[in-house]
C-alpha cells in the first residue's frame, strides 16, 4: 500500500532530511513540497494526500493553523524543533509529533504508525496473533499473551503471560509494523508495551504485572497521550 505524502518546512536542510528519510521507505511516495502552507492548502484541493509531514512555525499561516483550518485532513506527521506545541497537536489528532533533529529509527516508526492506521481504515481486519522469528522458527503469537518487548543488545526479547520469553532478531521497527498501534505503544527505545496489560503508572515507570518499564523523555508526549 503506497501512502502519498506532501511535506510543508521552511527551513531547507529540515526539507533535505525529510526527503532523505522518505526515499529510504519504499512506500512512501512524494507529491510535492512546499515552503508556505497556504500553497500546500490550495494543492490539496485538487490532489489526493495520504500524509503530510508538517513544519509548526512558518511564515505566514503555522502548522497549528493550517491544522486548524482544515475539516477532512490527512494524516499528519509533525516536525518541528519546538516540543511546547505538543498538547496541542495530539488535540488536533496527529499521528506523532517529532522533535528535530530525530533520527531515522524515530522517523520511520511514525510512518509505519500512520501506514497501520490506514491498512486499518481500508481493511477494517486485525489478525488476533502475529508470526515472530525466532532461530529457524517462526513462533505464533496471540497479541493478548503478549507483555512488552525488550530490546537486549542485538535481540528483541519477547514477554508473554506465564513468564513465557521469545527472543527474535526482527527489530524493533519490523515488530511495530505487524502490531496495531491502538494496542501497543513503544515507550522507550528498549521498550515496547502492550496498553491494556498496564497496571499502573507512576513517576514515568509502567507496572506491568511484576515488571517496571521506563518512559523515556523521546516518547513521553506521545504516551500519556494515549493513556489520558
Amino acid at each position: 500500500m503506497d501512502i502519498n505524502y506532501i511535506i510543508i518546512e521552511d527551513e531547507p536542510l529540515a526539507m533535505m532530511r525529510i526527503k532523505q528519510y522518505a526515499q529510504n521507505i519504499p512506500f512512501l511516495k512524494m507529491l510535492s513540497a512546499f515552503e508556505n502552507a497556504l500553497e500546500a492548502i490550495i494543492f490539496m484541493q485538487t490532489e489526493k494526500v495520504d500524509l503530510i509531514f508538517l513544519d509548526i512555525q512558518m511564515d505566514g499561516l503555522s502548522g497549528i493553523q493550517l491544522l486548524e483550518s482544515i475539516k477532512q485532513r490527512p494524516e499528519v506527521i509533525i516536525t518541528t524543533a519546538f516540543d511546547q506545541y505538543a498538547v496541542k497537536g495530539f488535540e488536533l489528532e496527529v499521528a506523532d509529533y517529532l522533535v528535530k533533529p530525530f533520527p531515522f529509527e524515530r522517523f520511520l516508526q511514525a510512518v509505519i504508525r500512520v501506514q497501520n492506521k490506514l491498512k486499518g481504515n481500508r481493511t477494517g481486519i486485525q489478525q488476533p496473533y502475529i508470526f515472530v522469528r525466532s532461530g529457524y522458527q517462526y513462533i505464533n503469537i496471540f497479541l493478548e499473551d503478549l507483555l512488552f518487548i525488550e530490546g537486549v543488545r542485538d535481540y528483541r526479547k519477547i514477554i508473554c503471560r506465564d513468564n513465557r520469553k521469545i527472543m527474535t532478531s526482527e527489530t524493533f521497527t519490523l515488530l511495530e509494523s505487524k502490531l496495531p498501534d491502538n494496542q501497543f505503544c513503544r515507550v522507550h527505545k528498549s521498550f515496547l508495551i502492550s496498553l491494556n496489560k498496564i497496571e499502573s503508572v507512576e513517576k514515568d515507570r509502567i507496572k506491568i504485572e511484576n515488571h517496571l518499564i521506563p518512559v523515556s523523555e523521546m516518547y513521553r508526549v506521545a504516551f500519556y497521550k494515549l493513556i489520558k
